[in-house]
């Protein structure tokens, strides 16, 4: 009778995993957890970068100071299938995005679109046009297509592996097509996740809200502790 009841709640633990959003799966995970707070880890400085976005304007990694940055890929001519699903990045971090502005307008995404083989593609306009098209709400300001070399950026070892590997498994042979950077405020890597799948896709936001905790949680003890020093003079 116990090994029923366990299959039973261990069948609803796993549906309410499925369903419930990436957000509240947060929520339930660090509740009442302030004292065992987790803190994404740090691996060191990215490589500066630049890009021309869809609108002509140029950019730099110093235009993203003090932002939580999401790096992806797109493939111009079939960003929804190949390497990087732009529909579950639409709808499992942007669409958050943008509807917590207020809380969440720290957070942009940058895509760096390539032509199948992680070249740069330097005509942006289907793919905005494409966006627009099929994104709810696409701002650019906060979605930034990227006409630049994406290696630059992703130049760099995760665990002791470079994400320039090349292969046959990857797409367009090359591993950086199919991965996802999370840069903090200071242009740190923080996480790396592929873009190919729901699940993971899911998890990077859920990586996003963590960091944004911790900025949250540094904030509050900085206050408190000009508070107190007000206090005490």
């Amino acid at each position: 009778m116990a090994i029923k009841k366990n299959a039973g709640r261990n069948r609803i633990v796993a549906i309410l995993i499925l369903l419930l959003p990436a957000s509240l799966l947060v929520f339930l995970s660090t509740r009442g957890c302030s004292h065992k707070f987790e803190e994404l880890p740090d691996y060191g400085i990215a490589s500066d970068y630049h890009f021309i976005d869809g609108r002509g304007k140029s950019f730099s990694s110093k235009d993203f100071k003090d932002k939580i940055v999401v790096i992806t890929t797109l493939q111009l001519t079939c960003p929804d299938s190949c390497a990087i699903s732009m529909w579950h990045v639409d709808q499992a971090i942007y669409q958050h995005i943008r509807k917590n502005k207020k809380k969440l307008k720290q957070v942009k995404i940058i895509s760096f679109v390539t032509d199948g083989k992680g070249n740069p593609i330097t005509d942006l306009s289907m793919l905005t046009e494409s966006m627009k098209d099929n994104v709810e709400g696409f701002d650019p300001d906060i979605w930034f297509l990227a006409s630049g070399n994406p290696r630059s950026v992703f130049d760099f070892k995760f665990n002791d592996q470079s994400l320039l590997q090349k292969g046959s498994n990857y797409f367009g042979g090359e591993a950086f097509t199919e991965l996802m950077l999370l840069l903090d405020k200071q242009n740190h890597l923080r996480m790396v996740n592929r873009g190919n799948a729901e699940g993971t896709i899911r998890r990077m936001y859920q990586h996003i809200a963590l960091l944004q905790k911790q900025y949250d949680k540094a904030m509050k003890a900085k206050m408190m502790k000009s508070k107190s020093y007000s206090n005490s003079q």
